[in-house]
């Protein structure tokens, strides 16, 4: 026998984990997708004013009833293509949003090493799906946010982005509404209030989501440069 001792090889290092996004581009394009969608929305409330200002034709409504449309007139013209431009807006929006989500979520599973609590198809499907777009959107973000920093309060300014987000979405011209274009401009001869609290809840729907997005990825961000020296797997130093 040897007298030379046998030797044990160390635990071979741990491999790197999830490697962190770059999240700030991110933000800044949605943040600036926010703003070009509340934008949107004021120019549709400007178009909602002027409709009301002009009156109803003496023809009547746009959509006359069974099957029968009247000639529109150059105003109401000119709202079908205010609205069809705003509702591509909100499309890059919303594309860009799920952008930025997608980028803190990876970033928390990383930071954090616990699995998200939603699996990755609800960061889509949670949005259409009806009943489950009533909370799970809201609890993706939470998710995200509280897996990094478990003892700290969710900040505020998610529950009013989800707030106002539902009452956008309950207000009759948001991003789901079964009001046909022709059917918002009989509204806007007849209840243009209605209309106009509908976009103001909109606008500062996206206000209050452009904030959120500012601080939750701030509050990321912070927490990646205090990691990075550590050298923690997933973590470039």
């Amino acid at each position: 026998m040897s007298d030379q001792e046998t030797s044990v090889p160390d635990e071979p290092p741990a491999g790197p984990g999830p490697a962190l996004r770059p999240v700030r581009g991110a933000a800044h394009c949605a943040v600036a997708a926010l703003a070009l969608a509340a934008l949107a929305w004021v120019v549709r409330a400007v178009w909602h004013i002027r409709l009301a200002l002009a009156g109803q034709p003496a023809s009547g409504p746009p959509d006359q009833g069974g099957g029968r449309h009247r000639p529109l007139t150059a105003l109401e013209d000119s709202y079908h293509q205010v609205s069809s431009v705003g509702g591509a807006v909100m499309l890059l929006c919303a594309l860009a949003f799920l952008a930025w989500l997608d980028r803190v979520r990876d970033n928390a599973r990383a930071l954090s090493g616990a699995e998200p609590r939603y699996a990755s198809f609800w960061l889509y499907l949670g949005w259409i799906l009806p009943v489950a777009n009533l909370w799970i959107p809201r609890g993706i973000v939470a998710d995200a946010h509280r897996s990094v920093f478990p003892d700290r309060r969710l900040p505020a300014v998610v529950n009013w982005w989800w707030g106002l987000w539902l009452a956008g979405l309950v207000g009759g011209v948001g991003l789901l509404y079964s009001d046909s274009t022709d059917e918002i401009i009989a509204r806007a001869y007849t209840d243009v209030l209605s209309l106009l609290v509908a976009d103001a809840v909109i606008v500062a729907a996206a206000g209050t989501a452009a904030l959120m997005i500012r601080t939750l990825t701030r509050a990321q961000r912070q927490r990646m440069d205090e990691t990075a020296p550590t050298g923690r797997p997933g973590i470039a130093p």
